[in-house]
């Protein structure tokens, strides 16, 4: 559907991994568009509880979120937005800036999906969100719940762990003047973005190999200095396997990606659903790394 120009397969699953973010990069818009967020219409649709949810008192952090993304996507991509009132052109299709929650008007404009990050008690809570495309995980599941609890199921990220400590400490030392990006990446055995049903246990690749999925997730955290809540940007990109090879860094990839599955344990494997199908995912990795 849309490959992300950056991923070169050395991303590294299971490390937290941030770097820098670009503002002037925050948001990553491409010909499919339209595509995204028809599909996020469909899925609101089918799905309103599982696609949305926010607590009482974030409205103010939800309409500093939408002033934000205005704001950066008149200023960065003025061939595709055009605002007129109360109306944006998205790529010719006007969305109402009235009329919802501000931050579901927001994910509307844009292929990413919207999480606001609270500071409470209990640490840093999820609050709000505008989630469409979740990769193996439920908006409804996590709602509320502190970055340690969501984190749980993923090994080497629970409560009392040295990964949940640091991203508490980074989430307590993010400035709105410097944001941060990292990268995820699974292989699933369809291109569906609605991914809510979770790997562990075993993903099945029916058709084998050559119908599986690299899907990859571009993340970016910033602060919004009013409110003080955290944004967490979720774009998501999904190409079938077989379509590395065709790409100019497509050896890269596919070698990257390769090293990280040799050097999953038995718990990692099991978290991202491919404890059967590793080795022959090395045996095609291997294949097109080669040439």
């Amino acid at each position: 559907m849309s490959s992300p120009s950056t991923f070169d397969g050395t991303q590294r699953l299971f490390q937290i991994g941030l770097k820098p973010l670009d503002f002037n990069e925050w948001i990553d818009t491409d010909d499919h568009i339209l595509r995204y967020l028809d599909e996020k219409l469909r899925l609101e649709a089918d799905h309103p509880h599982e696609t949305f949810a926010a607590e009482p008192g974030t409205e103010a952090a939800q309409q500093e979120t939408l002033a934000l993304l205005l704001a950066h996507l008149l200023q960065r991509f003025p061939d595709i937005y055009h605002r007129v009132g109360t109306t944006m052109s998205v790529a010719g299709r006007p969305v109402a800036l009235e009329g919802a929650k501000p931050l579901r008007i927001a994910a509307h404009l844009v292929q990413e999906d919207l999480v606001l990050m609270r500071r409470g008690d209990a640490g840093w809570r999820l609050a709000a969100g505008s989630l469409n495309f979740p990769s193996s995980w439920r908006l409804r599941e996590k709602f509320g719940r502190p970055i340690h609890e969501i984190h749980a199921p993923v090994p080497g990220f629970g409560a009392g762990t040295r990964n949940a400590e640091l991203i508490a400490r980074m989430f307590d030392s993010l400035k709105p003047a410097i944001g941060v990006t990292r990268w995820n990446w699974s292989i699933y055995p369809e291109a569906d973005l609605y991914h809510p049903a979770s790997g562990v246990g075993g993903l099945r690749f029916a058709g084998g190999l050559e119908n599986a999925f690299l899907r990859v997730e571009r993340q970016t955290l910033r602060k919004l200095p009013a409110s003080g809540d955290i944004l967490f940007t979720i774009r998501i990109y999904v190409n079938p396997l077989a379509q590395i090879a065709r790409q100019p860094n497509g050896a890269v990839i596919a070698s990257g990606l390769s090293e990280q599955l040799h050097g999953l344990d038995a718990d990692q494997l099991a978290y991202k659903g491919l404890t059967a199908a590793r080795d022959q995912l090395l045996q095609r990795l291997g294949a097109i790394s080669a040439g």
